[in-house]
C-alpha cells in the first residue's frame, strides 16, 4: 500500500459549466416592476387630484392663460409618468437574474429591454383600467338615461321647453311691457313655439332674415303691448344676445378642441419620456445589482 507523500499533487477535474438554457426574459422581475410603477402612479395621481393638479380638470384662476395651465398640467403629468416608470424599471433591473453569457454592454441592453417591458406592461394595465372605467361609466349613464326617460314620460308638458336653449330668448321677447296701458292676455303658446323655430332656423342659417325680423317685431308688439319701435328695439337686442351666446359657445368649443389636442400631444410626449427613463433606470438597477451597491444611508439593517 502506497501512502501519498506531502509532495504528491492531487489533480481534480474542473467542474463542467452547465449551459444556461433559461429564458432571457425575467417575467417575475418585470411583473414586480409593473406593480410598483402602477402603484406609484396611482398614488401620485390621487394626490394630484386632491390638490387640483388633475390633467383633465386642472383648477386655476379665471385670468390664468391657457398656455400656463397646459404647462403646469404637463409638468405634473411628466413627473408622475417618469418617476413611476423609473422606479418600477429600476426594481426590475435590480431583481433581474443575469445570464453570464454576454458582454457588459449586452447585459446593459437586456436590463434596459426589461425596463421597456415594464413601461409597456404598465401602459397596457392602465389602458385596461381606463377602458373598464369608461365601460362602467357608460353603463351607469345608460341606466340613468333610462330612468330619466321614464320620468320624463310622466312630467309636465313644459318640461321640454325648460331644456330648450332658445326658451330664455323667447321669454325675453314676450315679456310684457311695464309702461303699456293694457297688456294682452291671450295665449302665446303658439307664437312662442313659432318664435323658437325661427331662432333655431337662424342658428342654422347664421342670422335672422329681415322678413323674419320684421315679423318677430310685429308678433312681439301684438302680444306684449309694446309700440312698433319698442318691439323692433327689443328684437334687435335679443338677436344681439343670441349672436353673443353663439359666439361664446363657439369659442368654448374651440378652446375645448385645442385643450384636447394639447392634452393628447403632451400625454404622448410624457409617455415617450417615461420610456426613455425606464430604459435608463433599468440599466442603473442592473449595474447596481452587479456591483452590489448598497444605499446604507437610506436602508439600514435593524439590529
Amino acid at each position: 500500500m502506497t501512502i501519498p507523500s506531502e509532495t504528491d499533487v492531487i489533480v481534480t477535474a474542473a467542474p463542467v459549466a452547465k449551459p444556461d438554457n433559461g429564458s432571457y426574459v425575467d417575467w417575475p422581475a418585470i411583473i414586480a416592476g409593473i406593480v410598483l410603477a402602477s402603484a406609484i402612479s396611482l398614488v401620485l395621481l390621487s394626490f394630484g387630484s386632491a390638490i387640483g393638479l388633475s390633467f383633465v380638470n386642472f383648477r386655476a384662476g379665471p385670468d390664468v392663460p391657457m398656455i400656463w395651465i397646459a404647462i403646469a398640467a404637463a409638468t405634473w403629468l411628466l413627473w408622475v409618468e417618469v418617476s413611476s416608470f423609473m422606479a418600477g424599471a429600476y426594481l426590475t433591473g435590480r431583481l433581474r437574474r443575469r445570464h453570464y453569457d454576454a458582454t457588459e454592454d449586452e447585459a446593459d441592453v437586456r436590463d434596459g429591454a426589461h425596463g421597456l417591458l415594464v413601461w409597456a406592461g404598465a401602459l397596457v394595465i392602465g389602458g385596461l383600467i381606463a377602458v373598464g372605467g369608461i365601460s362602467a361609466a357608460a353603463n351607469a349613464v345608460g341606466a340613468a338615461a333610462s330612468t330619466l326617460t321614464t320620468a320624463a314620460a310622466t312630467a309636465a308638458d313644459d318640461a321640454g321647453s325648460a331644456l330648450d336653449p332658445n326658451a330664455y330668448f323667447v321669454d325675453q321677447l314676450f315679456r310684457p311691457s311695464a309702461t303699456a296701458a293694457a297688456t294682452p292676455t291671450g295665449d302665446t303658446t303658439a307664437v312662442r313655439a313659432e318664435t323658437g323655430r325661427l331662432l333655431a332656423q337662424a342658428a342654422i342659417a347664421g342670422s335672422v332674415s329681415d322678413p323674419d325680423k320684421a315679423y318677430l317685431a310685429q308678433v312681439v308688439a301684438t302680444n306684449t303691448g309694446l309700440t312698433a319701435d319698442e318691439a323692433n328695439a327689443r328684437v334687435t337686442e335679443v338677436m344681439a344676445a343670441v349672436d353673443k351666446a353663439k359666439a361664446d359657445a363657439a369659442a368654448a368649443a374651440e378652446t375645448a378642441r385645442k385643450a384636447g389636442v394639447i392634452g393628447a400631444f403632451l400625454t404622448a410626449a410624457a409617455l415617450l419620456v417615461g420610456a426613455v427613463g425606464a430604459f435608463w433606470a433599468a440599466q442603473m438597477g442592473g449595474n447596481h445589482r452587479d456591483q452590489g451597491t448598497v444605499f446604507r444611508t437610506v436602508f439600514r439593517r435593524v439590529r
